[in-house]
This record gives structure tokens, C-alpha cells and sequence, in this order.
């Protein structure tokens, strides 16, 4: 079999949230790329993505199952919450134009962000079961988007180098950090550490270091009252969208005891038994669950991740290989508790595909 294959997919959604099976696309196109040992997935998009093979093997790769496991995290971040993000007015970067189409999705932002989404995946074997793009805001007032998919197969994988590298962050005890930052000098880092090692196609993995604790990743746009707004409420409290537009919810949640707060609104439980019967939790950890996430801990509730990647591959000017990104997406850090941390530990592989 060939050396590492690519396809590109141009896909338009039918409805703001569609879940579609590459795999079955590219069959249809008479792609051989699925039939490798291992693919790369890669999504360009802040509000499109893939879940991870382990999670989409516990819901027996069924799109029902997908579908109400994302819509689960669609009830905590409801469209038209009072997200800052979507009062156009206060987008100082956006032109007059640009606010009349901008849409306002923050909520496929959050949604992204807290389920877990991932710009690039990883799949063993993948011709064998479909694999979902799944796109939260496919559809909006100035109809449907058009999106982009790069599959890459290979037949293995070796690691070229790893190395660690510090980041440091602010003294806000619930903060992000945009790692393209100029600033911050990363990005410039890892673009130097690919040329040296002459990669031609392979995968970026940044991760926190083990010792790393209260922080995640995410690949997303940084918009600032996105990330330094909208999502730090939710790493505050993750139901407060939800509270706030949510009609069954008690005005007050924060009144009501720990243990009965968990009980007190319909949806609430509704939203967690969708969660929990798409990933086939049993009731008991359902209850576990509940009483941990409404005890404040965002991190033991969202899905925020140790790990991002990203596809390294020739860029338009060939033959040097780039990062592959889409124009609005930065890895970025998340912290929730700062205590005497000054910088955080990120762990830096490059893998070279074959």
C-alpha cells in the first residue's frame, strides 16, 4: 500500500447540528485512505469537529447515540443565553458588514469546547466502523455553511522528538491562554522544531504535562469575551446558561442544598439522562455525577481534554510541511485554579508518519 494518502472533503450540513460519516463519503468517492491501519482526521473548523474513537466505540459508533450524546451539552449551553460573544455590538474587530452576517453561535463554541470536540483525530483501523464529522452550527440565518475535512492514512507512526516546554500564565485563577499568541512564542517554537527535523507528514501532539493539574486544551477560536467571558462563566459554574434561559429552572439554583439542587428542575435531570444513556452509564453514576458537576466543578463534568493535535503536512508551497489549521483556529490553554502556579508544562511530540 502507498505511503501516506490524503483526501480533502468539501461538506455542506443540512441542519445546524448534522453528524455525517466520512468514512461513508470517501467510499463513495472510491478513496482508499479509511483502509489504512490508522487515518488522521482533520477538521478546519471551531464548531465542527470529531470525538475520539474510544468514546464513539462506547456508543457503538451509532449516529443516535452521537446525536444525543452532543445534544446533551447543546441543553447546557442553549442558544440566546446572554453570551457576550453574541452582542455583535461589543465586537470591536468586526466590521459594520461583518456584525450583519457575523452569527451567534457561541453556544457551538461552548458546546465544542465542553463536549470534548477535537479539530484532529486519531482512528485505528477505520474502514471498519463510520466515522462522524459533527457540526454544531452548520446552519445559520444566512443558511448553510460550507466545511472542510482533510483524512490523511498511513501505516504507522514514530515519534521524532519530545520535548517539554513552560507557558506562562497570568495570576487569574480562571483564565486561557491563546498558545498562537505571538507573545507567547510557542507556535513560533514548534514551526522551528518541524523544519529542523524535516517532517513531510505527521502529527503535532501538545499536551499537559503529567504533573499539570485545575487546566485542559482546547482548539477553538480566541475570541476575547469568548474565552475570557462566556468561558470562564462556565468553568465558574457550567449550568449558568442553562439556569439563566432555561424556563423549568428555579430562579435561584444556588439556594437550594447541594444534594437537592441536583433534583430541583426537569431538565437538568433530562439533560443528564441523555448524557448518560448515550454513553451507557448506569443510574448510580448518573447520581454520582449530578452531585459532583452541580458542586461547581466544571472539570469533573465538561469535557475539557489533557491533549490537542494537529496534522503536519505540505502546505500550498511545497515541499515544506506546516502546522494544518483552519484560519480561526488556536490551541489554547484553560486554567480554573491558579493557586502559586506562574506557568503551566506543556509536553511536545512530533510523530512522523509512514
Amino acid at each position: 500500500m502507498a505511503l501516506p494518502a490524503a483526501a480533502t472533503l468539501e461538506l455542506r450540513p443540512r441542519a445546524r447540528l448534522d453528524i455525517i460519516d466520512v468514512n461513508r463519503l470517501l467510499a463513495e468517492q472510491g478513496s482508499s485512505v479509511p483502509s489504512y491501519p490508522r487515518a488522521l482526521y482533520c477538521s478546519y473548523h471551531t464548531t465542527a469537529g470529531y470525538l475520539e474513537q474510544s468514546l464513539c466505540a462506547r456508543m457503538a459508533y451509532q449516529p443516535e447515540a452521537v446525536a444525543r450524546f452532543v445534544r446533551s451539552f447543546q441543553r447546557l449551553f442553549p442558544p440566546e443565553a446572554p453570551y457576550l460573544h453574541d452582542r455583535m455590538e461589543l465586537r470591536e474587530e468586526l466590521s459594520e458588514e461583518e456584525r450583519e452576517k457575523e452569527p451567534a453561535n457561541a453556544d457551538s463554541h461552548l458546546a465544542f469546547i465542553g463536549s470534548g470536540l477535537k479539530n484532529c483525530v486519531t482512528y485505528l483501523n477505520p474502514s471498519r466502523n463510520p466515522v462522524f464529522f459533527i457540526d454544531l452550527d452548520g446552519v445559520h440565518r444566512s443558511g448553510a455553511r460550507l466545511r472542510k475535512t482533510t483524512v490523511v492514512g498511513y501505516n504507522r507512526e514514530d515519534v521524532v522528538v519530545r520535548e517539554r516546554v513552560s507557558i506562562p500564565v497570568s495570576h487569574h485563577a480562571v483564565d486561557s491562554i491563546n498558545l498562537k499568541d505571538p507573545k507567547v512564542g510557542f507556535f513560533r517554537y514548534v514551526e522551528d522544531l518541524i523544519a529542523q527535523h524535516r517532517i513531510e507528514t505527521g502529527r503535532l501532539d501538545v499536551a499537559l504535562a503529567p504533573e499539570e493539574r485545575h487546566a485542559g486544551l482546547t482548539v477553538n477560536e480566541y475570541e476575547t469575551l469568548l474565552m475570557k467571558h462566556d468561558l470562564r462563566e462556565v468553568l465558574k459554574d457550567p449550568f449558568r446558561f442553562m439556569v439563566e434561559k432555561g424556563k423549568h429552572i428555579l430562579a435561584d439554583p444556588r439556594a437550594v442544598p447541594e444534594k437537592t439542587r441536583s433534583y430541583a428542575a426537569y431538565d437538568l435531570i433530562h439533560m443528564f439522562n441523555e448524557l448518560m444513556e448515550a454513553l451507557r452509564i448506569s443510574q448510580s453514576a448518573l447520581e454520582r455525577l449530578i452531585v459532583r458537576a452541580t458542586g461547581g466543578a466544571a472539570s469533573r463534568f465538561l469535557r475539557l481534554r489533557k491533549q490537542v493535535s494537529f496534522l503536519v503536512a505540505p502546505g500550498v508551497a511545497e515541499p515544506p510541511a506546516t502546522i494544518v489549521q483552519g484560519r480561526y483556529q488556536s490551541p489554547i490553554l484553560v486554567q480554573w485554579h491558579q493557586g502559586d502556579v506562574t506557568s503551566r508544562t506543556l509536553v511536545v511530540t512530533l510523530t512522523r508518519f509512514s
